[in-house]
C-alpha cells in the first residue's frame, strides 16, 4: 500500500474516534458545571482544557462554559476541537479517495457540512450526542464494508491508538477537582461502559472496581488493555515479523511496555497516583504514533494538535 494512503487510512480513524471521544468528556463535564454551583467554572474550564491539550492565549480573561465550547467543539482552527477532528477526518478521506468508500466519504462529508459554528446552550448535549453518533455511523460503515486487508488494519490500528489517549484522558478528569469532580459512575456511563460493569462486578461502582473496568478489563472494548491488545494485533497483521530475540518492531515495544507495566501494577498504585500513569500512557500512544510515523509515513509530517498530544 502507498504510505500516502496508509497514513491518510490511519488518520481518519484517530480523527474519528477523537471527535467521539471529546464529545465524551465535555458532556460529562459541561453537565457537572450545571449542576455543583460550588465549582469555580474558570478553573474548571482551564484545568480542562489542559488535560485537553489545549491551552488559551495568556492574556485571555475569565474561561466561561460558552468559550470552552468554542474552544474544544466548534472552532475548526484548534486542533483540540471536534471540528477540527471532523474537518480533518474529511481531508484525509479526500485524499485517499480511491480506497475510502463511497458510503464513507458520504458520511464524513455529511458531517462536515453539518457541523455548526456556533451552539445553542440549551442544544449542547443534543450536539454531543449527534457527534457520537455520526462517529459510530463512520466506524459501522468501515467494519462492515471494508476487507480486512491493510486498510482496514491502518484505520483500526489508528482507532486503537486514539481510544487509549482518549480513555485515559477520560480518566485524568477525576482528579481534576477531586471533591466535585465527576463521579466513577458518570465515567462510566460517559465512555458507554455503566450496563457491562454492572453485568461484570454485579455492585454500583467503587474507585477500585471501576478503575479496573477501565484500565484492565481486556474483554470491554474501551479500555485501555484491550484498546493496546488491539493496536499489538494490527501492527502484527501490517508488519508480520516474526523476531528471534526482543522486538525490532518500535510500535511493538512501546505498545507492551505499556501494557506489562498497566498490567502488573496493582490497581492500588494506579489509584494513587492516577494522573500520572494516565500521562505515562499519552506519552506512550505518542511514542508510538511517531514509530508508526517513522516506520510507515516517514516522508510525510505527522498531523499533532497543541500540548503535545497524541
Amino acid at each position: 500500500m502507498l504510505s500516502r494512503i496508509a497514513e491518510s487510512l490511519f488518520w481518519i480513524g484517530r480523527y474519528i474516534e477523537r471527535s467521539d471521544g471529546t464529545a465524551r468528556i465535555l458532556d460529562v463535564h459541561l453537565q457537572l458545571l450545571l449542576e455543583d454551583p460550588w465549582v469555580d467554572e474558570d478553573t474548571a474550564c482551564r484545568s480542562l482544557m489542559g488535560v485537553m491539550g489545549s491551552f488559551p492565549p495568556e492574556d485571555e480573561g475569565r474561561i466561561t462554559r460558552g468559550s470552552l465550547l468554542m474552544h474544544l467543539a466548534v472552532d475548526r482552527s484548534n486542533p483540540s476541537s471536534i471540528a477540527y477532528a471532523v474537518q480533518s477526518a474529511r481531508e484525509n478521506a479526500r485524499r485517499a479517495r480511491e480506497i475510502v468508500s463511497t458510503e464513507l466519504w458520504e458520511t464524513l462529508n455529511t458531517t462536515y457540512s453539518r457541523m455548526p459554528r456556533r451552539l445553542n446552550d440549551e442544544k449542547v448535549h443534543e450536539f454531543f450526542q449527534w457527534v457520537r453518533e455520526r462517529a459510530a455511523l463512520a466506524v459501522g460503515i468501515t467494519d462492515n464494508s471494508t476487507s480486512r486487508d491493510e486498510s482496514w488494519q491502518f484505520f483500526t490500528l489508528g482507532r486503537a491508538i486514539e481510544r487509549t489517549d482518549m480513555t485515559a484522558r477520560m480518566l485524568a478528569t477525576r482528579s481534576l477537582t477531586e471533591a466535585s469532580g465527576p463521579s466513577w459512575t458518570t465515567i462510566l456511563r460517559s465512555c458507554g461502559a455503566y450496563e457491562a460493569y454492572l453485568r461484570t462486578y454485579r455492585g454500583m461502582p467503587g474507585a477500585s472496581n471501576a478503575a479496573e473496568f477501565l484500565i484492565l478489563d481486556r474483554l470491554f472494548p474501551r479500555s485501555i488493555i484491550h484498546s493496546i491488545q488491539t493496536a499489538e494485533d494490527c501492527m502484527r497483521a501490517i508488519d508480520p515479523v516474526a523476531d528471534r530475540v526482543g522486538h525490532s518492531n518500535a510500535v511493538l515495544r512501546a505498545l507492551g511496555r505499556m501494557r506489562n507495566d498497566l498490567e502488573y501494577r496493582p490497581i492500588g498504585e494506579l489509584l494513587g497516583e492516577l494522573p500520572l500513569h494516565m500521562d505515562r500512557v499519552q506519552k506512550v500512544t505518542r511514542e508510538a504514533s511517531e514509530a508508526i510515523r517513522g516506520r510507515f509515513f516517514p516522508t510525510h509530517a505527522e498531523p499533532s494538535w497543541i500540548g503535545e498530544s497524541s
